[in-house]
């Protein structure tokens, strides 16, 4: 695959000598954004699958045929032709009665309503340019201190006070009663919807990473929560299963266009049979 930039053509003489130009990147030869044109790669991959997806529906007949060297921006009339078009070829089945009850068993933590925690924490803030090995050793020396027996009364607090990077730590840490909801899905999944009890009450054992940095967490109070019977939640699972489904057919979907199409100047993932999930 082709890289997308260029130094010219190594002529000290040439005009282009020393220039960065930028080469467009291509979905089966048609430029994805003019020439010089640079994009941020998130904008790139979108143009790009927009791109696959008008040249399946050209090849279906939905569309008619392009003769620019550009792609084309979508009107509104041939946005709603592409989606009509993957409604039709991309097919998810519907998730059975006897899978909506199995996840339910497997993850029942998810469904209880009313669950909080009282927790205080000391956070570690991962910033750019930090040394995260130095910060590490710092929050790991802080929690083998904190989860000693002859621990000193109101040293987590001052703790808190010195070490966290979180505005909680004028409170000692204290984040006071906090939901699933309340938190960064990676620490709602810690702290709510393990299966085991290790979240007892008192400092967590071991640190706790989420997208903020490193915490060591104190459970100080807890409320239970209930658990909704099956048929409670049953349409709300079902709904989530068929969306699961459906962003898995469309990734496959999706994989198998750029797998069949010639692509330059940009990665993809692509598939060749439609076997590969």
């Amino acid at each position: 695959m082709s890289d997308s930039t260029s130094q010219g053509c190594g002529s000290a003489h040439c005009a282009c000598s020393g220039q960065m130009q930028i080469v467009p990147a291509s979905i089966n030869g048609i430029a994805l954004h003019e020439p010089g044109e640079a994009l941020d790669a998130e904008t790139l991959r979108e143009r790009a699958y927009t791109e696959l997806l008008r040249q399946r529906a050209v090849h279906q007949g939905l569309l008619p045929r392009f003769s620019g060297l550009v792609a084309p921006t979508l009107n509104e009339a041939e946005r709603h032709v592409i989606e009509a078009m993957t409604d039709d070829e991309v097919v998810s089945p519907d998730p059975t009665d006897d899978e909506c009850q199995r996840y339910y068993e497997a993850n029942k933590n998810h469904f209880i309503v009313g669950q909080a925690l009282h927790v205080r924490h000391i956070l570690f803030a991962v910033t750019p340019g930090v040394n995260v090995h130095a910060l590490t050793q710092r929050a790991e020396a802080a929690l083998l201190e904190l989860i000693r027996k002859d621990v000193p009364p109101g040293r987590f607090e001052q703790l808190a006070a010195e070490l966290s990077n979180c505005p909680s730590s004028a409170e000692g840490g204290d984040l006071g009663w906090v939901t699933p909801e309340d938190c960064a899905p990676e620490l709602a999944n810690e702290l709510f919807f393990q299966s085991d009890s290790r979240w007892g009450m008192g400092v967590h054992p071991r640190l706790v990473h989420t997208r903020f940095g490193l915490h060591i967490i104190e459970v100080l109070g807890r409320k239970k929560g209930t658990l909704p019977a099956y048929e409670e939640v049953a349409d709300a699972i079902r709904q989530r299963l068929q969306h699961q489904s459906r962003a898995t057919a469309l990734r496959q979907y999706m994989r198998l266009l750029v797998g069949q199409a010639k692509v330059e100047g940009i990665e993809l993932e692509g598939a060749d049979s439609p076997l590969v999930q």
